[in-house]
């Protein structure tokens, strides 16, 4: 088989590895079967997880087995953060989310053929067992003082909150998950991101101690841009997967706006563009990095992996029109309530003349700034110059009943919201 490893090595998506040289002669010896797990902490995955998902379609498409894991169990308790305890769920809660997770997921993996995914869920097999069988056969592997050492256990006890002994024990609840994996499937590989290196290790230790079996482990590096800042942020929310949550056109437009620093740093780590395109690219970035090049390249590659073909054409068609270099009116209603969902703007309604409609949605500041911008031949409504200050709005000028799009000069532009 192929080095898999070198390539994710290549596309930046390997932090830390138990015996790298063991892990490699596995994976070309292989197949092998690895495992990711998902704790349903919201009614979405984000963009951490996405790196994730990426890793096991790797290794899947490397002709290797992979399983997704969907924390049932798990995202009762809560992997405990390193500031403050979480707000449990109800059962209720959790079984709703894990559903939805698992959906999620599907397409990014093939969960048919002949090396179809797995797909789990660790409450079948925690549920049944009964406190007294967990802490005999699972607690009295683990040691005190060597699980007070990870990182946000350790920074919890420092703090005034302490942690309680329900988050404290989450690092035997997936210890246990990769030896039951390594049990039902032959698990040997579980991949994460590296700040969960600790909660990784309880289970390959589990393993070495209850089965006498080395496994191995694969973390991937957090994400961040050219000042060490955290990627998946967007204006001081989640980029999330779920297009509901995040829209696929402010999904595109994240992608879009990455720093020329970053992008090629990003089209290795999320897309599966050649070493030869994303070297084509990078030339473009630092050659022409006005054309943007790479980062249409990214975000239409990210955006099609999450959302599909279809909505990336949407999108895209969107970011165009916005910018009057396409027709606002072949938008669809959910596409164009995505793309001016950001923009600033005010209430109109149908015959409010055009002066009016400028300052309503703050495009100037008073009626004479209106007349001046539309005489100087500034001013237009949904990409159609405007050059009378009395003109009417009528019902026409509302895409689809709801938004007029107006603007003033070439970067100023505001949505008119149907009052």
């Amino acid at each position: 088989m192929n080095d898999i490893l070198a390539e994710l090595q290549w596309r930046g998506l390997v932090a830390q590895t138990t015996d790298e040289e063991a892990l490699r002669a596995a994976l070309t010896d292989g197949p092998i079967t690895a495992y990711c797990g998902f704790d349903p902490t919201a009614p979405s995955l984000h963009f951490g997880n996405l790196v994730q998902l990426i890793v096991l379609r790797h290794l899947q498409r490397a002709g290797h087995r992979v399983i997704c894991l969907v924390g049932g169990s798990t995202g009762l308790i809560g992997d405990p953060r390193p500031t403050s305890e979480r707000i449990l769920k109800t059962k209720e809660q959790t079984a709703e989310w894990v559903a939805r997770i698992q959906e999620q997921v599907r397409p990014f993996l093939a969960f048919e053929g002949d090396n179809a995914a797995v797909m789990v869920n660790n409450l079948d097999w925690t549920a049944p067992m009964s406190a007294l069988d967990f802490l005999r056969d699972v607690g009295k592997h683990f040691r005190v003082n060597q699980m007070v050492k990870k990182d946000a256990v350790a920074a919890r006890l420092n703090s005034d909150e302490g942690i309680s002994y329900t988050e404290f024990s989450y690092q035997l609840l997936q210890g246990l998950d990769y030896l039951e994996l390594f049990r039902q499937f032959g698990c040997t590989l579980q991949t994460g991101g590296n700040d969960q290196w600790g909660n990784l290790v309880a289970g390959s230790d589990l393993i070495h101690r209850v089965e006498g079996e080395s496994v191995h482990l694969l973390t991937t590096p957090l994400i961040t841009d050219s000042s060490g800042e955290k990627f998946g942020k967007s204006a001081g929310n989640a980029v999330w997967l779920d297009g509901s949550m995040t829209s696929p056109y402010a999904f595109y437009q994240y992608w879009l706006n990455v720093e020329d620093a970053s992008v090629v740093k990003l089209l290795k780590v999320f897309t599966d563009r050649s070493r030869e395109e994303i070297a084509e690219l990078e030339r473009q970035v630092e050659q022409e990095p006005f054309r943007r090049a790479a980062q249409r390249a990214l975000a239409a590659d990210v955006t099609t992996l999450v959302h599909g073909a279809e909505a990336t054409a949407a999108v895209q068609a969107a970011s165009e029109a916005l910018f009057g270099r396409g027709d606002l009116a072949l938008l669809d209603e959910v596409t164009l309530r995505d793309a001016t969902a950001e923009l600033p703007g005010g209430e109109v309604s149908p015959g409010m003349s055009m002066t009016d409609a400028l300052v309503a949605v703050g495009l100037v500041e008073s009626r004479n700034a209106a007349r001046r911008a539309i005489g100087d031949g500034g001013a237009s409504i949904n990409g159609e110059k405007v050059t009378d200050p009395e003109l009417p709005l009528t019902e026409g000028h509302f895409l689809h009943g709801s938004v007029a799009i107006l603007r003033r000069g070439r970067k100023s532009m505001a949505a008119g919201r149907r009052a």
